[in-house]
């Protein structure tokens, strides 16, 4: 008899996958909990699609950050990790490293990173985001991506570094070139991400003498029992800083719109409790943004270094794992009415930002981005609409995160902000 079509396995990695895998992502929950794959890099991999899987696995000491535990040859090719990092010696950072070494390197971290410097930064973000609507309020229409979602949180995270004025905008070329995915030239990944090192080296050496109050100098002062973080350790800690704390913020809110536009009752809720002066649904709705259609699709790398169970399915040393993060927040197990945009939803522990001691250390400054980005836009343009049909969007290629490469729009012209 043929296979009926509920039993048949959806495609993964297709374009078509890319612009709403969540279908993709219910029938492996239901078929295929933890399902061996081949990914487009032609590496093996686990994915783990269950709330619960996914929980235990992001907190499971067997699971490895350390590309080194690979059984494969995929560590040394490239093929696991972040573009480029490998080649540029920038491998030492929280996301690629394990207990002791990850604990020393996250408490020196957090000691720069600290939420009262995420509070003292907000009105600085909040001029950045006025200054960015500024530049295309009066014109009536905008891709919200390139001019608003991209631009944003690489200021914000190099003002919150100590990188001078004067050098963001490469730092913007730089990680523009790092989120095309193997849509720009030949090698320009490895290019980028080589010129970050060698600045931020550069920039390491010129700031000891001369210490500020960012979050470079505090890396440079910071110790613990005595000890130092190397300038190699430094330069790889900034680069991830950078990294994961503006792309995550790009998708955050790039995706946080177009869902708030594809919902326009629940758009309408939202800004007329932010027209209020109201914060809690705007608190909420963030969290919830971020389950439903969040800015990291699947967690970063994990390896087994010993054999372990994950959902009754048995992982051999050595053999990648990755927890898909938007599988687990639409887990109807876990989540009540899991594909309905609910902003004012209360018991949500979504797994946006991860679980365990890799939980994103940059989280508090997403959420402050996020939640002003979104908060301005909607009340500065109230009546903002999409400018294109929905399948004609197209969404960044790259395994890990997930967002939109564009985002057009149109509105009634506004002038400037009286923050200006």
């Amino acid at each position: 008899m043929p296979e009926s079509v509920e039993s048949i396995q959806p495609e993964l990695f297709t374009w078509e996958f890319a612009a709403d895998p969540y279908p993709a992502y219910a029938w492996l929950r239901e078929h295929a909990p933890v399902h061996r794959t081949t990914l487009p890099s032609g590496v093996d991999a686990w994915l783990v699609t269950r709330y619960a899987d996914a929980r235990q696995a992001l907190a499971d000491s067997r699971l490895s950050k350390n590309p080194a535990h690979h059984s494969g040859q995929g560590h040394r090719s490239g093929r696991v990790g972040i573009p480029g990092e490998r080649q540029a010696d920038l491998m030492t950072h929280l996301l690629n490293i394990d207990p002791p070494d990850h604990t020393r390197l996250r408490r020196l971290v957090s000691k720069a990173f600290t939420p009262r410097r995420v509070a003292e930064f907000e009105p600085r973000v909040q001029q950045l985001t006025d200054r960015l609507i500024d530049g295309f309020a009066a014109r009536g229409s905008a891709d919200l991506i390139h001019e608003f979602a991209f631009p944003l949180p690489i200021y914000a995270i190099c003002d919150l570094l100590g990188v001078p004025a004067e050098d963001q905008d490469d730092f913007r070329d730089w990680a523009g070139m790092m989120i095309r995915h193997g849509r720009g030239p030949r090698g320009g990944v490895a290019r980028a991400v080589k010129k970050m090192r060698s600045y931020l080296l550069d920039l390491i050496h010129r700031k000891r003498a001369d210490l500020g109050d960012d979050l470079i100098s505090g890396l440079i002062r910071a110790s613990d029992h005595g000890e130092h973080l190397t300038e190699n350790e430094a330069a790889a800690m900034a680069f991830i800083l950078l990294f994961a704390g503006f792309e995550t913020t790009v998708n955050l809110i790039g995706n946080g719109l177009y869902a708030l536009l594809g919902h326009p009752e629940q758009r309408a809720l939202l800004q007329e409790s932010v027209r209020r002066g109201e914060s809690a649904l705007m608190d909420t709705a963030v969290e919830e943004l971020l389950r439903y259609d969040g800015p990291v699709e699947l967690a970063t790398w994990r390896f087994a270094t010993s054999p372990l169970s994950i959902g009754g399915v048995d992982i051999p040393v050595g053999d990648p794992v990755l927890v898909v993060l938007a599988a687990a927040d639409r887990d109807p197990a876990r989540f009540a009415a899991e594909n309905t945009l609910d902003l004012a939803r209360r018991d949500n522990p979504h797994l946006g930002f991860g679980h365990g001691i890799h939980y994103c250390i940059g989280a508090p400054l997403a959420r402050l981005e996020g939640r002003l980005a979104i908060g301005t836009l909607l009340t500065r343009l109230p009546d903002l609409r999409l400018d294109a049909e929905p399948d004609a969007l197209r969404w960044r290629g790259g395994l890990i995160m997930r967002g939109l490469r564009e985002l057009p729009v149109v509105f009634d012209p506004a002038g400037p902000s009286i923050r200006a």
